[in-house]
C-alpha cells in the first residue's frame, strides 16, 4: 500500500519500537482528587480546572507514556450546549484539549532536556454513546439513525483535525454502524487516525459484531494506520489481537483495555488485581501476539503505565 502520510505517528510506528500509551485520563483526575460526576464527565474539568487536566497529562508523561490521549472524549457540541454554552465557546473547549496536552508534552520536555522521547498527543473522538449518559457506548444499542450520528462525528472531527494534534484516536467504538460512519469521515481526514473497538468476549464488539467484520472496514483505509481494543476486559485481549491481525494485516495494532477489576455497584467497591506487576505480565504477552502500541483504560493509573513502559523497554 502506497503509504499517505510523512508524520510522528507514522514515524513512530515505522521505528518498530513499541510505544506505551497513556492509562485512564479519568481514573488519574479522580486519583488528584477532581469530580468528575458530571454529564461531562472528565471533559467538564476543560472549563473549571484545566490546570487539572495539564497535570493528569504530566503524571502519564512521566510514567514514560509516549502518546497521550486528549480530554475530548465526552466533549461534545450538543453536551456542552446543553449546560448554556455557546456554540464558539463549545467549539473553543473542545480545541483546548489538544492544547493543554500539547502544553503538558512542552512542560516534560522542558523540564527533560536530555530526553529522547518525542511523546505524541492524539485527539479523542469518543463514540455516541458516551455522550448519551446511558452505558450505550457499552452495549452498542443506539437510537441515532446514521445522518445525525455523521453529524455528530463531523462537527467534533472538524474542530479537532485543526489543533496540533499529531493524530485522531476513535475510542471505545462498539457497534459496526459507528465504525462505518467514522470510515466514511476519516478518508478525507488531515491527520492520521486509529480506530478502537469496546469489546463484549474474545472476537465480537459491545453490541455483538464480529470484530472481524469491523476491522475489515479499514483493511484498506488510507488514513487508518491503526486498529485496536479499549475499555474491554484485558483476559480478552489477546485474542482479538488474533482477530485484528487475521483481518486487517497491514494496520498496527493499538491494545489499552480496562484494569480488570470488577465493580461492585451494591457497595461501591472494586475487586480483582489491578497490580502494576499483573498489568506489565499482561502487556508482555500482548507484545508478543501482535500489538505495537500498548496502554490502559478505566482504573489504569500511572503506576500501571511505569510497568508497562519498563516491559516494552526491556
Amino acid at each position: 500500500m502506497t503509504k499517505q502520510f510523512n508524520n510522528r505517528f507514522e514515524q513512530a510506528l515505522d521505528s518498530g519500537l513499541p510505544i506505551t500509551i497513556d492509562g485512564g485520563l479519568a481514573t488519574q483526575l479522580e486519583a488528584q482528587g477532581c469530580d468528575i460526576g458530571t454529564t461531562l464527565w472528565s471533559a467538564a474539568l476543560l472549563q473549571s480546572n484545566p490546570s487539572a487536566v495539564v497535570t493528569a497529562h504530566r503524571a502519564f508523561l512521566e510514567a514514560g507514556a509516549d502518546i497521550i490521549i486528549s480530554a475530548s472524549y465526552q466533549a461534545s457540541i450538543a453536551g456542552l450546549a446543553a449546560l448554556g454554552i455557546s456554540l464558539s465557546a463549545a467549539e473553543d473547549l473542545i480545541a483546548s484539549s489538544v492544547r493543554l496536552a500539547c502544553t503538558a508534552r512542552d512542560e516534560f520536555l522542558e523540564a527533560h532536556p536530555n530526553t529522547d522521547r518525542s511523546p505524541l498527543v492524539a485527539a479523542s473522538i469518543g463514540p455516541w454513546g458516551a455522550c448519551q449518559h446511558d452505558g450505550s457506548e457499552y452495549t452498542g444499542h443506539y437510537k441515532i439513525d446514521d445522518d445525525a450520528l455523521r453529524i455528530f462525528h463531523q462537527q467534533r472531527l472538524e474542530l479537532l483535525v485543526c489543533t496540533n494534534a499529531d493524530l485522531l484516536a476513535c475510542e471505545t467504538i462498539p457497534n459496526l454502524r459507528e465504525a462505518r460512519v467514522l470510515s466514511e469521515l476519516l478518508a478525507t481526514a488531515r491527520l492520521p487516525a486509529w480506530v478502537s473497538f469496546c469489546c463484549r468476549d474474545e472476537s465480537r464488539l459491545s453490541d455483538g459484531t464480529p470484530l472481524s467484520d469491523a476491522c475489515a472496514l479499514f483493511r484498506e483505509h488510507p488514513r487508518v494506520l491503526a486498529l485496536g481494543v479499549n475499555c474491554t476486559a484485558p483476559q480478552y485481549v489477546t485474542a482479538l489481537i488474533g482477530e485484528m491481525r487475521a483481518a486487517a494485516p497491514d494496520k498496527a495494532i493499538v491494545v489499552y483495555p480496562n484494569s480488570g477489576e470488577r465493580y461492585h455497584a451494591a457497595t461501591n467497591s472494586w475487586s480483582g488485581d489491578a497490580s502494576p506487576a499483573g498489568f506489565a505480565t499482561y502487556a508482555e504477552e500482548w507484545l508478543h501476539a501482535g500489538a505495537c502500541l500498548i496502554g490502559g483504560c478505566c482504573r489504569v493509573g500511572p503506576e500501571q503505565i511505569i510497568a508497562v513502559h519498563a516491559c516494552l523497554a526491556s
